[in-house]
């Protein structure tokens, strides 16, 4: 590994975020809830003030990594700017401000780089893993041993796709709730014929802000701790309580959950209807919780000899 300063942005549908490390030593994380996503499902484009929102925080993104002295940066766009049509315009924006052209990610390398960062430093022999890496439109399963991915499935299921489709109450209905679930559960019908190795897994992985979050307002942490949001195991009984308090909250009583940042709060009830429709169809007891993923894998692909 070089011992250079890199840095990897990852633009996706829910939120903006950066790592910069040196000779693979975390710098800075930061991640900022901006919502490109917004209304693509319903109509094909971008939102200006979602675009403004997200290119404001890559100017600042711009400033930490010059003050880190950033050698090399890799950017990346994932979901939502691979649903619309109107994309070549907010990318030219992301390279004017970071200096570096923006890749629209594939599912499959998404998934690549989710799995590689995700089982950085385990132990490969604990394998095969299930890498589960909900986002804000999709959500990739990649499987994998020997530190490398084997398959790779990406489905347009995720917080803000489902909020957006169908919770639309305050809280929202028991029936909306349903119609979310049974989306992800056809969803996982097609996992399953088209990626069966999902069964063959001996430890499941889940990163992304959902998954992180759920762990988080388990813990009851009022202040975010990245070291205990690490490896955390979040066992299914845990999600499902998680789910049923959220899910049945209105939004100006679930934003005071501890662990429960105020800007997800709006979009995490769809993202527990994705974890815990996974956790059902596969009747898995639960998954390890981490906090390295894409960010991680794009950093080390720029350490690469």
């Amino acid at each position: 590994m070089s011992d250079r300063t890199v840095a990897a942005v990852d633009i996706g549908t829910n939120s903006t975020r950066l790592l910069v490390q040196r000779a693979g030593r975390d710098l800075e994380r930061r991640t900022v809830i901006t919502r490109l996503g917004q209304g693509v499902d319903r109509t094909g484009r971008f939102d200006p003030e979602a675009v403004a929102r997200t290119v404001e925080v890559l100017r600042t993104y711009r400033e930490v990594m010059d003050g880190h002295g950033v050698q090399a940066v890799r950017v990346v766009s994932t979901s939502a700017a691979r649903d619309v049509q109107d994309r070549d315009a907010f990318l030219d924006s992301v390279a004017d401000v970071l200096g570096a052209a923006p890749e629209i990610l594939p599912g499959d390398e998404e998934g690549r780089l989710a799995f590689a960062g995700a089982t950085a430093g385990l132990d490969t022999r604990d394998g095969p893993y299930l890498v589960v890496d909900i986002g804000g439109g999709s959500t990739e399963f990649v499987v994998g041993a020997g530190g490398e991915a084997t398959g790779v499935l990406s489905v347009d299921m995720g917080s803000v796709r489902l909020t957006e489709q169908h919770l639309h109450g305050d809280p929202p209905a028991p029936e909306e709730l349903s119609n979310a679930l049974a989306v992800v559960e056809s969803h996982m019908e097609d996992v399953l014929r088209e990626l069966p190795a999902v069964r063959d897994a001996r430890r499941v992985i889940g990163v992304a802000g959902t998954i992180t979050t759920v762990a988080a307002v388990e813990i009851g942490l009022l202040t975010y701790d990245r070291d205990r949001i690490h490896h955390f195991s979040l066992t299914r009984e845990a999600a499902e309580d998680v789910f049923r308090t959220l899910a049945t909250e209105r939004l100006a009583d679930r934003i005071h959950n501890p662990g429960l940042e105020r800007a997800r709060a709006d979009v995490i009830v769809g993202g527990c209807c994705v974890l815990v429709g996974i956790l059902r169809h596969l009747d898995l007891p639960g998954l390890l919780v981490s906090e390295t993923d894409l960010l991680d894998g794009l950093a080390a692909s720029l350490q690469a000899p």
